[in-house]
């Protein structure tokens, strides 16, 4: 059976017209997990699955509490409690913060949430998640957050989330055949205000390809991209330091895997 991710979202902080924020799909021998949820990701994953309660999904991993990376888990957990109510828990991989954002959201209880995902605390020890060896790795951004590692015998697939420089994103994507890198360079937009003073906290895009070299991944996918961004500057200036195939998450791209 073929493997593929699915891009669900490519925008950092909010989603730009005819987008949506950070989300993707991996499918791979009948598996399929989602690797973030940020605003407006949903719509589009209920469609890939042909389900208006997510069937046929098998697992969702959260890297942060940040709207942009987890907003639509809250529809998610809606269309499983009212659509979909007693059926089997989604194994949830996220760090602190997440379960209970989503309770907040809907006014319940975190043990409510509790009945539609079966919440894994990460980082944690590597594990097996269905096919592939999961590993994560906590990585600096303004809140917890996780990186993911999905490997299995056809392909190894990395996944940053939002972070700052860091020596852990070269094991995190070590030899990587995709290295999914947030790129948001926030100096593309002079009007935006600047980030906070203090440890650099977002990626450029040429810190992406200064990550995927140090991590001698195959392929890079640039994402995360600050709305209004030129993209296809980032990809040149992450070419700057990564010579292999780069490529720009847009929602709908569909990578082959494997």
């Amino acid at each position: 059976m073929s493997s593929r991710l699915v891009v669900l979202g490519s925008c950092g902080a909010w989603p730009e017209p005819g987008r949506a924020c950070s989300g993707f799909l991996l499918e791979h021998e009948g598996f399929h997990v989602v690797l973030d949820l940020g605003y407006g990701t949903l719509p589009r994953l209920l469609t890939l699955l042909g389900s208006t309660v997510a069937d046929g999904l098998d697992a969702v991993m959260i890297t942060h509490r940040h709207p942009d990376h987890m907003m639509d888990l809250h529809g998610l957990f809606r269309a499983r409690w009212f659509g979909a109510r007693g059926g089997p828990a989604i194994p949830l991989y996220a760090p602190s913060g997440v379960l209970e954002r989503v309770a907040l959201l809907d006014e319940v209880d975190v043990a409510d949430v509790g009945q539609v995902f079966d919440w894994h605390v990460i980082p944690a020890d590597d594990t097996q998640l269905g096919p592939f060896l999961l590993q994560t790795r906590a990585l600096p951004h303004f809140v917890p957050n996780a990186g993911f590692r999905l490997s299995c015998a056809d392909f190894t697939l990395a996944y940053t989330g939002d972070t700052g420089p860091d020596p852990g994103l070269a094991e995190l994507g070590k030899a990587a055949d995709l290295f999914i890198v947030e790129a948001t360079s926030r100096d593309q937009q002079p009007a935006t205000p600047p980030a906070p003073v203090g440890r650099q906290l977002h990626l450029s895009a040429r810190d992406a390809g200064a990550a995927a070299l140090a991590a001698g991944a195959r392929r890079l996918m640039l994402t995360h991209f600050w709305p209004g961004n030129d993209r296809a500057l980032s990809r040149t200036e992450a070419a700057a330091e990564f010579g292999g195939e780069i490529l720009l998450a847009d929602e709908g791209l569909v990578v082959g895997l494997g």
